[in-house]
C-alpha cells in the first residue's frame, strides 16, 4: 500500500515523495482509517491530492482526507492508541459476498467465554506469547486499554484497542480466543499463556480476512479527527505524548 500511494502521490506533486502511516497492515488485512503524512515541495490544494491521488490509486485503495498538520506531528510516532477490529462469522455456512473481508468459523462459540478469558489481558504487559517470530520491536510490552468481544447475529466483532500493537499481536490474539470460545482451552488458559511469554503455548495465527484497521488516536493538540471508540479511555492516555507544515492523508484499504 504504501509504495502504490507514495507513487500515485508522487505523479500529483510531480516529484518524488515519500510516505509515513500510522500502522501496517499485512497481506489481506484492510484499513478503514489508515493515517499517513508527508512532506511536500509543491503546493496543492487538499482537493487536489485528493482527487488527484485517487485518479492514480488501484480501486481497492482511496484516499478519503487531506489537510495540513503541525511540523512535529508523525502518523506513527505520535499516535497514542491505535484501535483494530477482528469479525469472524460464526455459522455453518461460508460467505458468498465477504470471501476475503471476513473470517469465517463454523463450529459454534461462545462469546461469553471470551469475554471472560479477554480480560486477563487488559494493561500493561509483555505480549511474548502473541509476538510474530519476525517482529521487529524492540520492547514486547504494549498497553492494551480494551478488548471488547460482542456478537451481531451470526458475526462475532473483537475490538481491541492499545498504545501499539507487536506484529501479529491481534491476530494471535483472537487465535488464541477462538480456542477458548469452541471449548478447547479454559477462561483461565489465556493468562496463563499471556504469563508464560511463550509463543509456542498460544493459539495458532487467525487468518488475515477479519482484521481491519479501525482507527489511530493523537493527541488533542493535533485537532484532528477522532474515531468515537476513542472516548471509551480515560484522560490520562494523552500521556503518552512524543518528542516533538507536513501534510496528513486518511486512507481506506481493501486488502484482497
Amino acid at each position: 500500500m504504501q509504495e502504490v500511494l507514495e507513487t500515485a502521490l508522487s505523479r500529483v506533486a510531480d516529484h518524488p515523495l515519500r510516505v509515513v502511516c500510522a500502522g501496517r497492515t499485512d497481506a489481506g488485512v484492510h484499513a478503514l482509517s489508515q493515517v499517513a503524512h508527508f512532506d511536500p515541495v509543491a503546493v496543492r490544494p487538499p482537493r487536489a491530492w485528493i482527487m488527484g491521488g485517487n485518479s492514480q490509486l488501484p480501486d481497492d485503495l482511496r484516499i478519503t482526507g487531506v489537510l495540513e498538520v503541525a511540523n512535529d506531528f508523525h502518523a506513527r510516532t505520535s499516535a497514542i492508541a491505535r484501535y483494530y477490529r477482528y469479525t469472524i462469522l460464526n455459522r455453518p455456512m461460508a460467505s458468498a459476498l465477504d470471501r476475503g473481508r471476513i473470517t469465517w468459523f463454523p463450529h459454534p462459540l461462545d462469546e461469553e467465554k471470551m469475554k471472560e478469558a479477554s480480560r486477563s489481558l487488559i494493561g500493561n504487559h509483555d505480549f511474548s506469547a502473541f509476538r510474530a517470530q519476525g517482529c521487529q520491536s524492540k520492547s514486547p510490552v504494549r498497553d492494551l486499554h480494551f478488548i471488547e468481544i460482542s456478537r451481531e447475529g451470526d458475526r462475532l466483532h473483537v475490538d481491541i484497542c492499545a498504545n501499539a500493537f507487536l506484529h501479529h499481536m491481534v491476530r494471535n490474539i483472537v487465535g488464541s480466543l477462538i480456542e477458548v470460545g469452541q471449548g478447547r482451552r479454559s477462561k483461565e488458559w489465556l493468562g496463563e499463556v499471556l504469563m508464560g511469554r511463550d509463543r509456542g503455548r498460544a493459539g495458532v495465527t487467525a487468518p488475515p480476512d477479519g482484521l481491519y484497521f479501525a482507527g489511530v488516536l493523537y493527541p488533542n493538540r493535533f485537532e484532528l479527527p477522532r474515531h468515537a471508540v476513542f472516548d471509551r479511555l480515560p484522560p490520562t492516555v494523552d500521556r503518552y505524548r512524543p518528542p516533538s507544515i507536513k501534510t496528513g492523508v486518511s486512507l481506506e484499504e481493501n486488502s484482497r
